[in-house]
C-alpha cells in the first residue's frame, strides 16, 4: 500500500509531466501564431518563408492528388529498410569484432575514419556506382548510420562486467556461451540506444540520397520545389520529415520502455 507521502509524490510527478506537456504545446502554438502573424502583417516575406496556412493548403492540395502520400511512403519505406539492414549488419559485425580481437584492432581505425567521413561526399559516387534507383538510396541511408552503430555496439560488448565472463569460463563455458549468455543480454540497452540514434541517421542518409538521385520521396520534393521556387512545397516537406523523425523515434522509445518494464 502506498503511504500518503508516496501518493503525494506520485501526484506531484504527474502534475509536473502535465505542466511540461502543456508548456511544450504552448511554445509550439505560440511559434505557429507568431509565424502566421508575421507573414500576414508583412514582417517577413511570405513567398520566401511561407506561413502555416500556406503549408497546410499545399499539403491538402497534394494529399487530394495522392501524390504526397506516395512520396511519404517511399521515404518511409527506404528509411525502414536501411534501418533494418543497419541493425542486422552492425550487430553481426560487432559480434565479429568481439569474437576476433586482432581483427578488431586492425579494423578499428578504418571504422573511425569511415564514421567521421561526411556521407554527403559519398552520395554522388553511389549514384555513379549503383545508378539512380531505390537500392542506391537505401545504401546512402545505411552509410550514415552503420559505422557509428558498429562502434557503439562494440563498445557496449566490451563494457560487460569481466567477472561475469570469468564465471562462465570457471563453469566450463566457452566463448559462445559468454556471447549468448552474458555479452548479448547485457548489451541490449546499448542496442536500444543505438537504434534511437540510427533511425534518425538513416532518415538523414535517405534524404541525402533523394537529393541527388531520386524522382520521388520527400527529399526529391525539397530539391524540386527549390528549383521551381515552390517554397511552400519545400517547407512542407521539411515539416513532414520532422514529423516522421519524431514518430520513428517515438516507436523506438516505446519499444525501449516495454523492454525496461518487462526485464527491470
Amino acid at each position: 500500500m502506498n503511504t500518503a507521502a508516496q501518493s503525494l509524490y506520485l501526484k506531484k510527478l504527474k502534475t509536473q509531466k502535465r505542466l511540461i506537456a502543456f508548456l511544450r504545446a504552448a511554445v509550439f502554438a505560440g511559434f505557429l501564431i507568431l509565424w502566421e502573424a508575421a507573414a500576414r502583417l508583412g514582417w517577413i516575406d511570405s513567398f520566401i518563408f511561407s506561413s502555416p496556412s500556406d503549408i497546410l493548403r499545399t499539403f491538402c492540395i497534394m494529399w487530394r492528388d495522392q501524390a504526397l502520400l506516395s512520396h511519404i511512403g517511399i521515404t518511409v519505406s527506404e528509411t525502414v529498410i536501411s534501418f533494418l539492414l543497419v541493425m542486422i549488419f552492425s550487430m553481426l559485425f560487432a559480434v565479429l569484432l568481439w569474437t576476433f580481437p586482432k581483427f578488431a584492432s586492425v579494423t578499428e581505425p578504418y571504422l573511425v575514419v569511415l564514421n567521421s567521413l561526411p556521407k554527403s561526399a559519398l552520395a554522388p559516387l553511389l549514384i555513379v556506382w549503383l545508378g539512380a534507383n531505390m537500392k542506391t538510396i537505401i545504401v546512402a541511408g545505411m552509410s550514415v548510420a552503420v559505422f557509428g552503430s558498429v562502434i557503439s555496439l562494440n563498445a557496449g560488448f566490451h563494457a560487460v562486467d569481466p567477472d561475469m565472463l570469468k564465471l562462465i569460463h570457471t563453469l566450463g563455458g566457452n566463448k559462445r556461451d559468454c556471447l549468448t549468455k552474458v555479452v548479448l543480454p547485457s548489451s541490449v540497452p546499448y542496442l536500444l540506444s543505438s537504434l534511437k540514434v540510427n533511425i534518425g541517421l538513416c532518415l538523414v542518409g535517405v534524404v541525402i540520397g533523394e537529393f541527388i538521385g531520386a524522382r520521388s520521396g520527400l527529399g526529391y520534393l525539397i530539391i524540386y520545389g527549390s528549383q521551381v521556387f515552390k517554397l511552400n512545397m519545400v517547407i512542407m516537406s521539411i515539416v513532414l520529415l520532422c514529423i516522421l523523425a519524431m514518430i520513428m523515434y517515438s516507436v523506438i522509445g516505446f519499444v525501449e520502455k516495454m523492454y525496461q518494464k518487462r526485464f527491470h
